[in-house]
């Protein structure tokens, strides 16, 4: 796959992921309209109970007329310890899988520092994942809103109540014994479980991006 279109997202689930993976470069989209109940501000992982979502709550503001907020101006909360929270639910659910070690210390950073636009936090995510995972890829950001994409418009890939038509292929998970193998959780759960094999499970996967 050529280039691809996408939003920053809080740790990106699988198949967003895996459509950057299989990318020859990946541009992300930094001049949209934010919207509710998407990936750019909650992720998925695997837990003792089942799935457990993780929301990073923003600070609301009132909106006169019809103009909406750009997602480049979305801070988050600061009245609330979500970052530690977050933290203390991933290490719950990950600390027996068999990277957690091996790779906290370096995602420690995004727990520890204060965070206040969405949008450069969830840039740093990216960022910190490519060092953690030795993956060199070439990437641009938009100057404006893309109207049209000459290459693959994958934006729609950001919103959380998609349906996914691809069938992940299984591997182990910390809970799959009592919930199952659940697929496209946040790229934490692959991290955590497959460790420097992420790529090549993501690269692996033949998806019909077309369809998204």
């Amino acid at each position: 796959m050529d280039k691809v279109l996408v939003y920053p997202a809080y740790f990106p689930c699988a198949l967003q992921l895996a459509a950057m993976a299989q990318a020859d470069s990946v541009v992300f989209e930094l001049h949209d309209n934010y919207q509710k109940q998407t990936y750019r501000n909650r992720a998925y992982i695997a837990h003792s109970n089942g799935i457990l979502v993780l929301n990073a709550p923003i600070i609301k503001h009132k909106i006169s007329g019809n103009s909406r907020r750009k997602t480049k101006e979305i801070q988050t909360s600061v009245h609330t310890p979500w970052q530690q929270h977050h933290f203390k639910s991933i290490e719950s659910a990950y600390r027996s899988s068999p990277f957690y070690d091996f790779y906290i210390d370096d995602l420690m950073p995004l727990f520890n520092e204060p965070v206040e636009s969405l949008q450069t936090h969830n840039m740093k995510i990216f960022n910190i994942l490519c060092e953690v995972l030795e993956w060199e890829v070439k990437t641009e950001i938009t100057t404006e809103y893309q109207q049209e994409f000459d290459g693959n418009d994958l934006r729609g890939l950001i919103n959380a109540k998609r349906k996914i038509f691809h069938s992940f292929s299984p591997y182990i998970q910390v809970f799959d014994e009592s919930n199952g193998f659940l697929p496209n959780l946040s790229v934490l759960d692959l991290l955590f479980n497959l460790g420097p094999n992420t790529l090549s499970y993501l690269r692996a996967e033949e998806i019909d991006f077309s369809l998204y």
